[in-house]
């Protein structure tokens, strides 16, 4: 077993997390904060964009699995990579869509898998790749969100199932077993 670790920004932690936690191979995914100039920022500084940060999140994964490239492909098909700082109604720099790698292996994939959404997307891809940066995980209430809490907030609601869908119909044979 490979565990290797995969970090991405693609809007909204909560719905992000969400996608991840149904695909083959991840044994974790962590909600939190990357890429900014505070020390241990807290959800409300980091919603404020002031702190630089975007929400993120850190998939643990095994790569005997399932591969970064793939994760990448899902991460590219689940979320908006052509709107810059912002995921729907989410606007601002802590809603940017970005790539965090952690070796210069996953940094040269991340650039190829942004040309294969560029080839797939009629828009211009704004998602960038960023330094790896200190990891500081949000706070436990935000942590595995989407099975508890999250089925109960309208945001949630509106937002994640149409990703779960687009999930499920692109990529039925990466699944976790049990989830339909």
């Amino acid at each position: 077993m490979a565990q290797e670790i995969a970090t991405l920004a693609g809007g909204c932690f909560w719905c992000t997390e969400a996608v991840f936690n149904d695909v083959q191979g991840v044994s974790k995914v962590e909600s939190g904060y990357i890429g900014g100039q505070v020390a241990n920022p807290t959800y409300k500084q980091v919603c404020g964009g002031s702190t630089g940060h975007a929400e993120a999140i850190r998939i643990t994964y095994d790569a005997d699995v399932i591969g970064y490239d793939e994760l990448l492909d899902i991460f590219f098909h689940t979320h908006d990579p052509t709107t810059l700082k912002r995921q729907g109604n989410d606007v601002g720099t802590q809603y940017r869509s970005a790539i965090f790698p952690h070796s210069p292996e996953q940094e040269a994939a991340a650039h190829t898998a942004i040309e294969r959404a560029a080839a797939a997307h009629p828009r211009p891809i704004v998602t960038t790749v960023e330094p790896l940066a200190e990891w500081y995980p949000a706070e436990d209430y935000h942590q595995e969100y989407w099975q508890g809490e999250g089925q109960r907030n309208p945001y949630c609601l509106a937002v994640i199932p149409p990703k779960l869908q687009k999930l499920r119909k692109s990529y039925a044979a990466r699944l976790k077993a049990g989830v339909a």
